[in-house]
């Protein structure tokens, strides 16, 4: 009996221990890949502006932290009739998003995008805070061109960008700063950090039991849907997918409800980030710039 007591112990200790290890592999897998779940930067280029047959220059700009961020100042065709500052996803980098707002000059809009720390010929790391403080970098840069004087700044992302933007915006109102922002479009965006990363973790049984805890360490001060209010009066532009297989629809239903008018919803059908291949989904959005 002793032996037998003695083997089954050891079973059982063997057991615990394969699914302690496994415990603490997909929560040291999860947490030091947090930032995976915001994050896929490459520095691949996949399309530049001169094979479109759009004007650029290449934008350099330093971070109060040491970093230095690449973008690219796209004029518009003719006397421009504002500027849109575009925020895009969270894969690859700007030159993967271009198609998105390549259309824009011809339109009469100058565009400016940036590429986050890590991605493309930006150098550093990506996280949440790094990236917000490259969001603002490039507005304020922006502010400050001659080419934007006497016209409006809009503000447009998707995705990821959506939520990097949803926060600048809200904080660049709440703080009185200059130029004031003439209207945000929010495109495919997720409502919160924390509440996304929760939805993304319960989709694997291995993190399933660690949705909550793992979301924690995520702060909730960047929950979209707790600030979009606070950019009243500027004029907001939700956009979101009924086929969205990345951020579900709900996301954009309650960013939507949660911001304060003016506001604006346009329900689509196409796949995530795919907006602007629909012509009448332009013409949408053209008409929100023109308004506001």
């Amino acid at each position: 009996m002793a032996r037998r007591a003695a083997r089954i112990l050891l079973k059982t200790t063997r057991l615990k221990t394969v699914f302690m290890a496994l415990f603490v592999s997909a929560a040291a897998i999860v947490q030091s890949g947090c930032s995976s779940l915001f994050f896929y930067p490459d520095k691949t280029s996949y399309i530049t502006p001169d094979r479109l047959n759009l004007a650029f220059e290449n934008v350099y700009l330093d971070t109060a932290d040491g970093e230095t961020l690449h973008g690219w100042w796209l004029p518009a065709s003719g006397e421009a009739l504002g500027t849109v500052y575009f925020l895009h996803g969270n894969a690859q980098n700007i030159s993967s998003h271009l198609l998105n707002v390549a259309w824009l000059p011809e339109e009469g809009y100058n565009v400016f995008t940036i590429d986050y720390r890590g991605y493309g010929q930006s150098t550093g790391a990506p996280d949440i805070e790094g990236a917000l403080h490259d969001s603002e970098t490039g507005l304020r840069w922006l502010a400050n061109q001659p080419d934007t004087e006497n016209t409006p700044i809009f503000m447009l992302g998707q995705s990821l960008g959506g939520a990097l933007g949803l926060n600048l915006a809200s904080e660049w109102v709440q703080r009185n700063e200059t130029p004031e922002l003439a209207g945000i479009i929010l495109d495919g965006t997720f409502s919160g950090f924390r509440g996304i990363a929760r939805e993304k973790l319960s989709n694997f049984w291995l993190t399933w039991p660690l949705q909550a805890p793992l979301s924690w360490t995520i702060p909730d001060e960047y929950e979209g849907v707790d600030h979009i209010a606070n950019i009243s009066p500027v004029p907001v532009m939700v956009i979101h997918s009924v086929r969205d297989g990345i951020i579900p629809f709900h996301h954009g239903r309650d960013l939507y409800e949660a911001a304060a008018e003016p506001k604006q919803f346009l329900q689509t059908d196409t796949p995530h980030a795919a907006t602007f291949i629909i012509p009448a989904y332009k013409n949408a959005v053209l008409e929100f710039l023109e308004r506001s």
